[in-house]
């Protein structure tokens, strides 16, 4: 998930241009490398335990419903090309404040535990590959909290001194992620051709809880989701892109198909080198399941050493971009006069919203601390499906709204059929119901509940204040640029 393209904040508003430096080569890269990021890492083995063998299934049809909603995107950045994204569409779908403030806080939210989720994986991967090289360094739950949490206030120091995103470095962080995942997909394909690979496992359906397939598959694609979002940040680059109403529809799908194949190709290289009931419990849940691919089907090299610093790399760059985007709409709807204007000061030196980007911090540390004191699962699953419950949530908002937008006589040269946004915004909403979780994942409803009810608490004050002190109404002024 990322964020707004503007590398610096200016305070008294918005620029009103953009320089536009991405072709249609940077853009397919920065939504390859967006989807990428942790998700893949992050819920492999557990969509693997939960339908076995076709465990690349849930991929496709997790790639299937969110190619339905990119369509609706495609049609809408294509139709208003500014950087707010779903806060924007559905503004001017209802025209309704409060409910342009859910959206926009629930993406807010969204960052936030994406980057809680990729913390987790991050810490645990860190702290195997310091021990392959300095025996002794604790790998335990305790040690891994506190890397969890050091590296939160990390990214919050980095996010002080200003740093916005940069394409190259994007690209950079892109190749690494798509060696990572190239190592394993290689290892699994050998092992295939050597004999100790069992190919045939990926068309064997097992589900520990004997749940038929379409509910497991339900289940897994749930989990899977997370592993596909991504692309809808690249609408937040669209005031950066030449000629986007032109190349964005084909980037945009390109980008989706590249990402569906790799996870695919990945999904049957850990099937095939590892049993499913092995799957369901790797060595280290927090770390992944691909590290055990590369431990298991390459025993004799010393890829593992290095396998987890890879990881680290490919999910860290994502933490750093969820935590830019929420800091930055936290402080554009408190300059906006939609949370408390204390959210929206700014650095007099830096020029970065240091109120917006504490509060946010501190939501993250909170949520960590919260979810690995009380929740059944590890930080990496609890998060990772909040994170995909939050978005279905704006993902069927959207295709909702491109639906109604359709009354508005503006065209882009892009326009979905009918029934795709129909299709998706039914296929999101379904997903979104208890029928898609385990039962040990209904606290993802809790944690996503308590952070939109901050959200709404936030909103009263705001409400209040403007009623009682300013008579100000509460309500968005500049949402085309709400990011900027």
């Amino acid at each position: 998930m990322a964020s707004s393209a503007t590398d610096t904040l200016d305070v008294n508003g918005p620029e009103p241009d953009l320089k536009r430096v991405m072709g249609p080569k940077l853009l397919l890269l920065f939504i390859v490398g967006d989807i990428l990021g942790s998700g893949v890492y992050a819920v492999t083995g557990k969509l693997a335990g939960q339908v076995g063998g076709i465990a690349w299934l849930p991929f496709l049809v997790a790639f299937a419903v969110a190619t339905l909603t990119a369509f609706s995107y495609l049609e809408l950045v294509t139709k208003y090309p500014q950087a707010a994204g779903a806060a924007l569409y559905a503004h001017k779908a209802f025209g309704i404040h409060f409910v342009t403030f859910l959206v926009a806080f629930t993406v807010v939210c969204s960052g936030i535990t994406s980057a809680s989720t990729s913390s987790g994986l991050l810490a645990s991967n860190l702290l195997i590959g310091l021990d392959e090289i300095f025996p002794g360094v604790p790998t335990g739950d305790a040690a891994t909290l506190i890397v969890a949490l050091l590296f939160m206030v990390v990214l919050a120091l980095i996010n002080l001194r200003g740093v916005g995103e940069s394409v190259k470095f994007n690209v950079l962080l892109t190749i690494v992620e798509m060696a990572a995942l190239a190592i394993v997909i290689v290892i699994g394909f050998v092992a295939i051709g050597g004999g100790d690979g069992d190919v045939s496992r990926i068309t064997v359906f097992e589900n520990p809880d004997e749940k038929g397939l379409f509910a497991a598959v339900t289940i897994a694609t749930a989990i899977a989701f997370f592993s596909m979002v991504g692309f809808e940040d690249s609408v937040n680059m669209v005031e950066e892109t030449k000629d986007p109403e032109k190349i964005f529809p084909k980037m945009m799908l390109t980008g989706l198909g590249i990402a569906v194949i790799i996870y695919m190709l990945v999904a049957v290289s850990v099937v095939a080198v590892i049993p499913a009931g092995d799957i369901a419990t790797p060595k280290n849940p927090e770390a992944g399941i691909l590290l055990d691919v590369v431990r298991i089907g390459a025993p004799d090299l010393p890829i593992d050493k290095f396998f987890p610093f890879m990881t680290v790399f490919a999910v860290a760059n994502t933490a750093l971009i969820n935590m830019l985007m929420a800091s930055r709409l936290i402080y554009g709807m408190a300059t906006q006069d939609v949370l408390p204007r204390t959210l929206g000061k700014v650095s007099a030196k830096r020029r970065s919203p240091y109120a917006a980007i504490v509060f946010t911090t501190l939501m993250a540390l909170a949520l960590i601390v919260v979810v690995r004191l009380q929740a059944e699962s590890t930080i990496v699953v609890a998060l990772s499906g909040t994170t995909s419950l939050l978005l279905l949530a704006v993902f069927t908002v959207v295709n909702v709204a491109c639906l109604v937008l359709r009354r508005d006589p503006e065209r882009g040269r892009f326009k979905a059929p009918t029934a795709i946004p129909v299709i998706g915004a039914l296929a999101c909403a379904f997903l979104l119901g208890p029928w898609a979780r385990l039962e040990a994942d209904f606290v993802q409803y809790k944690i996503a509940a308590g952070l939109l009810a901050l959200g709404i608490a936030l909103w009263l004050v705001t409400w209040l204040t403007n009623r009682g002190v300013r008579a100000k109404k509460t309500g968005f002024r500049d949402i085309e640029h709400l990011e900027d």
